[in-house]
């Protein structure tokens, strides 16, 4: 019985979001130059051409992932967290125990980190801007006022803290059993 073109469509919606989670994580695993599309055909177990039927190239496929791995989700979260009447040193253990968790049982997450930090540091005259450390640092401050937190630089301890996460998202695409870093490991990067 012919498939019916509702079927049609979802057949398609899946093979381009199949295109797009295997392409992210190939493109993380390997970055854009590196990238070849038959390469990458191969990888998701498809035929070239497959690929060309839903983007045009490989620069308009990034583009698409590099749309889709934007962190204001989590930057969103931090400012949440930020502003929390809380001392800095429960503000960064929660985020430490979510980058835990996100790290430890988020493909996805790992994925989309990798690609954005990668991002980031292509804009390297913008990269200690981004809100990400601008709020990382802002609960680093108010750590160090209030004595839990390290006295220097808040931008570079920031720095310190999501390169730590980004080296460990690294880790988790590249190291078959590598021991993940843990809450108290991240907390600890800024502590007293």
């Amino acid at each position: 019985m012919p498939k019916t073109e509702e079927q049609c469509k979802q057949i398609r919606e899946d093979m381009r979001s199949r295109i797009l989670k295997n392409a992210s994580l190939y493109f993380a695993r390997n970055g854009f130059g590196d990238t070849k599309i038959g390469d990458l055909a191969k990888h998701i177990g498809i035929g070239q051409g497959t690929i060309y039927l839903y983007f045009k190239s490989k620069e308009e496929l990034f583009e698409e992932i590099r749309k889709n791995a934007d962190n204001k989700d989590q930057v969103r979260n931090l400012e949440k967290v930020s502003k929390l009447p809380l001392p800095a040193k429960t503000k960064i253990d929660m985020i430490s125990a979510d980058m835990e968790r996100k790290l430890n049982n988020d493909e996805d997450y790992v994925v989309k980190i990798t690609i954005v930090s990668q991002l980031m540091l292509e804009q390297e005259e913008t990269l200690y801007e981004n809100d990400l450390y601008k709020h990382m640092a802002k609960i680093i401050r108010q750590g160090q006022k209030e004595g839990s937190v390290v006295k220097g630089d808040p931008v570079y301890l920031a720095d310190l803290y999501w390169g730590t996460v980004y080296m460990y998202a690294l880790k988790k695409l590249f190291v078959n059993e590598c021991k993940m870093v843990t809450r108290e490991t991240l907390a600890r990067l800024l502590e007293v």
